[in-house]
């Protein structure tokens, strides 16, 4: 399933989240300076993405059964992953720093991959830009945080 996300979120970030979760997104244990430089940061049931757009956000997220295996990294300009656990049969998206569900989609319980794929980055000039980004949940166990690609401004 493919669901397109068109949406106003602040602080260059979005949310990825059990909808249970506790919502802890703390600057000193959530927004280090790994979860920086990888552009997602990793806590108990959430998943914040860094994004280079200040407010308007586009891009999609989609359901799959197993991970895919290739990736045109060509494509992209950045590309990470994490781990993100689903207690509550529910996964939403989002925004900050309101937390207003912008997509809430049932899910199976148990522990999913998620990597997100950005993409015209250098486009953003001060606020807005051509930024899109793709977002890929599976089930799978592992839990790290993993850069696949990495943003050349850092």
């Amino acid at each position: 399933m493919i669901y397109p996300l068109d949406f106003y979120t602040q602080y260059h970030q979005l949310f990825i989240c059990d909808k249970n979760s506790s919502k802890e997104t703390d600057e000193q244990t959530f927004w280090t300076e790994e979860a920086s430089k990888s552009r997602l940061a990793v806590g108990d049931g959430i998943l914040g993405a860094s994004l280079e757009c200040y407010g308007p956000f586009k891009g999609e997220l989609v359901i799959l059964d197993k991970k895919k295996d290739e990736i045109e990294y060509d494509e992209y300009d950045h590309v990470v992953e994490g781990g993100l656990e689903i207690t509550s049969g529910v996964l939403q998206v989002l925004d900050c720093p309101n937390f207003s569900v912008e997509l809430e989609i049932k899910l199976s319980n148990g522990i999913y991959r998620v990597r997100i794929y950005s993409s015209n980055l250098i486009s953003v000039v001060g606020d807005s830009g051509d930024d899109y980004y793709r977002i890929e949940i599976w089930p799978d166990s592992d839990m790290q945080r993993k850069v696949l690609k990495q943003y050349k401004s850092y």
